[in-house]
């Protein structure tokens, strides 16, 4: 079992940036695929990037493709979410999210994640 808790959201102006932390608690960090998904009020919880457990592979949602980048420090069983270039669009309740083993092609879907962390909003404005 693992326990998840976000840092670092806050109010950025559009154009600017944010890093987001999960410290990871628990056992075999590196077993873990880790992903960070979004909600805003009134929408569906949606899929932002995934990491593999080594670090090397990764995925992202069209919508933050080229401006959002996502790794991992398995040694300090962290995970992290730098947000580059954010738009209002952006705003939203972002969760830090672990998954056991590989992820395969259902990356997305967030009913493939066991664990995940209380949230940490983050607020674009235009």
């Amino acid at each position: 079992q693992v326990q998840l808790a976000e840092s670092g959201g806050g109010l950025v102006q559009a154009g600017g940036s944010l890093k987001l932390s999960c410290a990871a608690s628990g056992r075999a960090f590196s077993t873990y695929t880790m992903g960070w998904f979004r909600q805003a009020p009134g929408k569906e919880r949606t899929f932002v990037a995934v990491v593999n457990r080594s670090g090397v592979g990764t995925r992202y949602a069209e919508s933050v493709e080229g401006r959002f980048t996502i790794s991992r420090d398995n040694a300090k069983s962290l995970v992290y979410l730098q947000m580059d270039r954010l738009k209002p669009e952006d705003t939203a309740v972002y969760y830090c999210s672990a998954q056991n083993g590989a992820y395969g092609s259902t990356f997305a879907d967030p009913r493939n994640y066991v664990y995940w962390g209380q949230g940490t909003q983050v607020t674009v404005s235009s």
